[in-house]
């Protein structure tokens, strides 16, 4: 058990730091207005979620879910971050872009989980 939680922390230091530097490289990237560093992680973080979630199970690898998908993809994605980022915008009194952004979020999140999935099992197939 101990090593379960150990191997958890470990992913989430390392998912932590994937998305504090793909949040800094995106907004360098991206046009202002919205928190597009949170809104790609999440997206691909579900991507890799979904495609994880199939691959583990079709290959018997259920034993890399704590590290991989607990740790490293849960500290990838970033819905506390969301959050945060959603209800500044509200406070801003930037309902356009705070409702753009939780739509962005919240469909192309679970869109990308689906894709994940559906290229995993095509790939498996």
């Amino acid at each position: 058990m101990f090593m379960t939680f150990l191997h958890v922390a470990i992913g989430g230091a390392i998912g932590a730091s994937l998305r504090y530097g793909a949040g800094l490289w995106v907004a360098r990237m991206a046009l202002p207005g919205l928190p597009w560093g949170v809104i790609s992680v999440n997206i691909i973080g579900s991507f890799l979620m979904g495609a994880f979630a199939v691959w583990s199970l079709a290959r018997g690898q259920g034993a890399l879910n704590p590290f991989v998908m607990t740790g490293v993809l849960g500290g990838f994605t970033t819905f506390s971050a969301f959050s945060l980022e959603a209800v500044t915008l509200i406070e801003r009194g930037d309902m356009a872009a705070a409702l753009l952004y939780i739509a962005l979020s919240v469909g192309l999140s679970i869109g990308a989980l689906g894709l994940g999935f559906w290229v995993m099992r095509g790939m498996l197939a």
